[in-house]
């Protein structure tokens, strides 16, 4: 199907071939791969590992390069920009969230969500820390704010982490595998806030191997052998499916 709007458009990949070097050989990972994601879509990437997952999650967040193909997200060539303009435009427009939480483990749970609007010089000392606080509450964290990570367990970590990605209000979630260092029940509760971000407008796309999480998530595109090898919407969504062939 073809995009209703390309307002409504917040991820274009066209193409997109990324290959690695390994030792004298040429290995190619990912092998033309297309597709569109809409605003306020809930998307998950899965297949098999060594399959260029997390890999593609880079390349739309600016963090890697394709060898060829294009990559535009929210209007931005993401190919093109330098390094100091990626940092800026990510820090804006993109809150990504890893595995293994990456909390810095000298600050307080607080002092982690603040650090991105530090970054990106947005809003004032008062309202960053007034925005932090709205964020750890809208987690569930209000009372663990002052608490270093090591003091909270991988679940709270992961909700502060949740809280640190949405600082600076960025349209586009991004998570790599998400929920793969949580037991089942924090997962699906961290499941849980991922919808209700989606709900409230956010865009999420994600890299998992939690089958079942993964089927819960409306759209669900999979890579085999470095190609897309279907792209599903698994059940009724208000936002329409957008693949480029």
């Amino acid at each position: 199907m073809t995009t209703n709007s390309t307002n409504n458009t917040i991820i274009q990949v066209k193409d997109i071939v990324k290959k690695y070097k390994v030792g004298d050989n040429e290995v190619t990972i990912l092998k033309s791969i297309s597709f569109d994601v809409h605003r306020g879509e809930f998307v998950s990437i899965v297949g098999p590992s060594g399959n260029g997952k997390s890999t593609l999650l880079n390349m739309i967040t600016g963090i890697d390069r394709p060898s060829a193909g294009d990559i535009t997200v929210t209007g931005r060539d993401v190919n093109k920009m330098s390094e100091n303009q990626l940092a800026g435009w990510r820090g804006e427009n993109v809150g990504i969230i890893f595995q293994f939480f990456q909390m810095l483990p000298a600050l307080s749970l607080l002092q982690n969500v603040i650090l991105p609007m530090d970054f990106a010089n947005k809003y004032t000392p008062k309202e960053r820390r007034d925005r932090a606080m709205s964020l750890l509450e809208l987690v569930g964290l209000a009372d663990q704010a002052e608490k270093l990570p090591s003091m909270v367990s991988g679940g709270q970590q992961q909700r502060a982490a949740i809280a640190r990605a949405l600082a600076n209000d960025p349209p586009l979630l991004v998570g790599d595998e998400p929920t793969g260092n949580l037991d089942s029940r924090t997962a699906a509760e961290v499941f849980d806030l991922f919808n209700q971000l989606v709900d409230q407008g956010k865009t999420m796309i994600m890299v998992t191997h939690d089958k079942e999480l993964a089927h819960r998530v409306p759209r669900r595109i999979e890579i085999v052998n470095g190609r897309i090898a279907s792209d599903d919407y698994l059940r009724q969504s208000s936002q329409p499916v957008a693949v480029a062939n």
